[in-house]
């Protein structure tokens, strides 16, 4: 035990410890300068509950500009412009029109699932770049396609996913890649709340969420999505070989048309992830357990996880802070198209086709009560 001390104790603190922020936060990509101007940006659709929190938190961000919004509902567009002091010049009721007149940078997608699609092939024939929010695409063929029309176009397609920004998440990754704890055997990933309408998300909202064309299923899609995303993160990109799901619907009453309850499993040759989605639970949650030959992380919340490494006890740690250009979705989006960074992992559009082939086998299996074997295709 007294030998293994030291080296434990190091590893910890240099993987978790908020001791090193002041260090990080001068990582700044040589692409963010102040004197830049701002990130020229456009909104695809409103319908995205999303979208009130892209305005509550960037609005006032100085190295962001929003040049345009295309919303074909017109109460809903009057809703966001008294609301957050929009100018009525900003809105249109066609993305082809807007683009043509703002000539954005990138365009950040808040419309329903189904229309990413739709989103990215009109932006790609403008070259501008596209920044969604997660899930990438409602099945496999769709994510294809966006995958098809982003080389065609030369564009970025990025998805903004709420826990790629968490410290913790990314301090569980530092372990599992400095062998902290040895090769991983098991994730479980907790993503859900007690339901989109019990929660009272906004009507435009809860009328595609609940939609199984729109969403490409309930909880399975909106929640699952970020567990198939970690896990294929976690895993470095390797596609899983099988994919088991269960979907229940326990409040049909409520939910009459998707489920709201929703367990996926994926195998892999060394290794296997459950992914617990649910629009059932007393209390929303977003964490995660990581458990390797050696030892284990489990994520709380945003900021924090507990760590148990050989020969020691569990400790609870804070992470340490993100470097500048992965703290938020705009520091990631300007990194990538300002500043040349790769998109790699929980934002790449690499990762979710792997994350919309999952979900839709995860359909699949649950529909049929089968297993999904993805070894071998592609």
């Amino acid at each position: 035990m007294r030998r293994n001390s030291f080296p434990v104790v190091f590893l910890i603190a240099l993987v978790l410890l908020a001791g090193w922020s002041a260090d990080l936060r001068a990582q700044a990509n040589p692409g963010m300068k102040k004197e830049e101007a701002p990130l020229r940006v456009a909104l695809a659709g409103l319908v995205h509950g999303h979208a009130f929190g892209f305005f509550d938190q960037f609005q006032k961000r100085a190295d962001l500009r929003v040049v345009g919004i295309a919303e074909t509902d017109r109460q809903l567009a009057a809703q966001f412009e008294k609301k957050y002091g929009l100018a009525p010049s900003l809105f249109y009721s066609d993305l082809e029109e807007m683009l043509k007149a703002t000539h954005p940078q990138a365009v950040l997608a808040y419309t329903n699932t189904y229309d990413h699609r739709r989103v990215v092939e009109i932006c790609a024939r403008y070259g501008v770049h596209v920044m969604m929010e997660k899930p990438l695409a409602v099945s496999l063929e769709d994510a294809r396609a966006i995958e098809k029309a982003a080389s065609a176009g030369k564009i970025q397609v990025l998805v903004n996913y709420e826990t790629t920004w968490y410290r913790s998440n990314q301090a569980a990754y530092d372990l599992v890649h400095e062998n902290a704890i040895g090769e991983v055997r098991k994730i479980v990933v907790h993503d859900g709340h007690y339901g989109p309408k019990e929660i009272g998300v906004g009507p435009e909202f809860l009328a595609w969420l609940t939609d199984p064309k729109l969403d490409g299923g309930g909880a399975l899609f909106d929640f699952g999505c970020y567990g198939a995303d970690l896990a294929t993160w976690l895993m470095d990109g390797r596609r899983p070989d099988s994919v088991t799901a269960v979907t229940q619907q326990i409040k049909p009453d409520v939910y009459p048309r998707v489920d709201d309850e929703a367990t996926i499993i994926l195998t892999y040759p060394r290794a296997q992830a459950i992914v617990q989605a649910s629009w059932n639970w007393p209390f929303d949650r977003k964490d995660m357990e990581v458990y390797g030959q050696k030892g284990y992380a489990i994520t709380v919340k945003r900021d924090a996880l507990r760590v148990r490494l050989p020969g020691q006890e569990e400790i609870s740690a804070e992470a340490k802070p993100l470097e500048k250009r992965k703290e938020d979705s705009v520091w990631y989006l300007r990194a990538v198209l300002l500043g040349g960074m790769k998109p790699e992992g929980q934002s790449s559009l690499e990762t979710n086709v792997i994350v919309t082939e999952i979900l839709d086998a995860a359909r699949q299996s649950a529909a049929t009560g089968r297993t999904v074997s993805l070894a071998g295709t592609r």
